[in-house]
């Protein structure tokens, strides 16, 4: 996935009301810029901290910046929560995930379950049956080489299991696509103390025949690709 251009450096000076952030640019000028992260952002608004910054050159936006890109101690990461899904999406179709491969249709935001949407829903092709996909963007790690989700209470990300664990024990097959946005981790594990019902949710599903994936991601100034699997680590259930 292309990051959009140009973008322009600078030092995050803090990010607020969720969706803003102040950024002091390398040029010297201070701006707001939009923060498309809905998130606590735990680890990730580091005041002080090197960032990249999309300058859109619309007189017609609110915000003439969107922050895209935070520099973590030489890692690069991304804190926009809509890439996961645009990277999984071209992930997908180039056969980068063989557990997702042998599809011939993808569709997205399908309505499923009760009042829910599912990010991908896979059909026809070699695969007998059809396979919902939902997708979370990772960017949490607190232990080196660790990658978590979720970085606070997610009561939503627990009722998307439950609604993948319909499909499963219904006799469909749904897989929980994790994608984390750092490629410095080799390992997953559901973020527990910050959410144990999340994680509670987690082990549940995949008791019911749900699917975890998780895959990492190499990530520069231009752009965000999907990498390689990482292990999933679980607590005994």
């Amino acid at each position: 996935m292309r990051l959009p251009s140009p973008l322009r450096t600078g030092r995050l000076i803090k990010r607020y009301k969720r969706f803003l952030a102040d950024i002091v640019l390398d040029d010297g000028r201070e701006v707001t810029a939009h923060c498309a992260n809905p998130g606590s952002m735990l680890g990730v608004a580091i005041e002080g901290a090197k960032v990249w910054a999309h300058e859109h050159g619309d007189p017609k936006r609110k915000l003439a910046f969107s922050w895209e890109l935070v520099d973590l101690d030489g890692v690069l990461l991304p804190v926009n929560t809509s890439n996961p899904n645009k990277i999984a999406l071209e992930a997908i179709e180039g056969g980068v995930i063989p557990e997702l491969s042998g599809y011939k249709e993808i569709a997205r935001e399908v309505k499923y379950g009760e009042k829910s949407r599912i990010d991908f829903l896979l059909s026809g092709g070699r695969r007998r049956k059809p396979c919902y996909v939902e997708v979370k963007n990772v960017h949490l790690s607190r232990t080196p080489g660790l990658a978590e989700f979720p970085d606070s209470v997610t009561a939503r990300g627990a009722k998307h299991l439950e609604e993948l664990s319909r499909i499963a024990e219904s006799g469909g097959r749904a897989v929980m696509l994790f994608v984390v946005q750092r490629g410095d981790c080799r390992r997953f594990a559901p973020a527990a103390d910050l959410d144990p019902a999340y994680a509670k949710a987690l082990n549940s599903a995949i008791s019911k025949g749900v699917e975890a994936l998780c895959y990492d991601c190499e990530v520069t100034t231009a752009e965000v690709v999907l990498r390689k699997p990482l292990e999933i680590e679980l607590e005994s259930r």
